[in-house]
């Protein structure tokens, strides 16, 4: 295929996967009620099933916990007449992302299998099953985690009695959607090491060297898209360096497997 074939291609592959987001997010728009008040705003309810864990957690270990008795007000306000529709449309579009994720990492596997060996294809087909695997559970962990936890602390911080939280709704929303969205993107980091070791970018010893300043990039990114507390960011980095240290050890297999391919090619 010529160049201008290969982008007549990629073009295809790129509006069948914003029509699946436009597909998702036309469903989200349509039951948009039930998706804030059961999904976006479920942090504020008390029995929320995170608050109801770390409460029989603390009971457990003979603690008490402001989590048995979580009272969340709902002071949440719209502040510009376009504000609740526009928000509707960001929030499905970013959700209609989030659910389409698996058909669009199908549609880069259709656009990059013709390029491969049979042998490679068959074993990148996985690429798309572990790639979404990992990228909902950063989805889960966000949303029962770091969701939670954030919304706890920023409802019941107070400088002073006299001031009173009263938020506009879109900050809500963009907490949870930017949360859900980023972390889980923060979740492919080992798909992200097997296809830069197989590009030859990056060596075990390399992600070894440097794994200080991956430990301040992590700090860094979970600071911008998790709230600005630092128990947010802590309890995002965790995960990310145990995905790190994992994905070391998938660079080695990596490079193992290549050497002793190249071994193989060079006895024949």
């Amino acid at each position: 295929m010529s160049f201008l074939d290969h982008l007549e291609e990629l073009r295809w592959h790129l509006v069948r996967s914003t029509l699946a987001i436009f597909v998702v997010a036309i469903v989200v728009f349509t039951f948009s009620e039930t998706v804030y008040d059961d999904f976006l705003f479920a942090h504020l309810e008390g029995d929320f099933p995170t608050y109801r864990w770390l409460c029989n957690l603390s009971q457990l270990f003979g603690f008490e916990s402001d989590f048995c008795n979580v009272d969340l007000k709902n002071n949440m306000q719209s502040l510009a007449p376009t504000a609740q529709l526009m928000n509707l449309v960001w929030t499905s579009l970013i959700l209609g992302l989030i659910v389409a994720f698996p058909y669009i990492l199908w549609e880069i596997w259709r656009f990059i299998s013709p390029g491969l060996h049979k042998t490679e294809r068959k074993k990148s087909r996985t690429f798309i099953f572990y790639a979404s695997i990992l990228f909902f559970v950063g989805v889960l962990f966000s949303y029962y985690i770091i969701a939670p936890l954030s919304v706890s602390f920023f409802y019941n911080f107070k400088v002073t009695d006299i001031i009173e939280n009263k938020f506009n709704f879109t900050t809500h929303i963009n907490l949870i959607t930017n949360t859900l969205l980023g972390v889980s993107l923060m979740f492919e980091l080992p798909v992200v090491i097997f296809f830069l070791t197989k590009m030859g970018l990056v060596t075990p010893p390399f992600l070894k060297k440097y794994r200080k300043v991956a430990l301040v990039l992590v700090l860094v990114l979970s600071a911008i898209i998790t709230p600005p507390d630092i128990a947010s960011q802590v309890i995002v980095t965790i995960p990310i360096m145990i995905l790190y240290e994992i994905s070391i050890f998938i660079s080695k297999r990596v490079i193992k497997k290549e050497q002793k391919n190249s071994n193989l090619q060079v006895k024949v």
